[in-house]
């Protein structure tokens, strides 16, 4: 069984700005994150918009390009379970890529 997505976006105490993801992204909700990653991106001017995707469950092929479309404006957190993909698909190396 799937877990649902869900998006929160926000700002940290310093102004950074936040796009929190849970669950699992996949092509059956990869145009919510996409709309709600490019919404965020716009809003964050300047400063390069911080991707929370520590409570991400599942990432597939679909969730991975929406985030290299955005690697020049973004920043992401991850935990252990995604640090891999995001490294061996090479997004570390387009963006900052942060474990917990």
């Amino acid at each position: 069984m799937t877990t649902a997505l869900t998006l929160t976006s926000g700002q940290r105490p310093d102004g950074v700005p936040v796009l929190a993801a849970a669950g699992e992204i996949d092509m059956s909700n990869a145009d919510a994150f996409a709309s709600a990653l490019r919404v965020a991106v716009a809003g964050a001017a300047a400063a390069a918009l911080l991707v929370d995707l520590t409570a991400v469950e599942y990432l597939d092929s679909s969730g991975l390009a929406t985030l290299f479309q955005h690697a020049d404006r973004i920043e992401v957190v991850t935990g252990p379970l995604l640090a891999p993909l995001l490294t061996v698909s090479g997004l570390a190396e387009l963006t900052t890529v942060r474990g917990l």
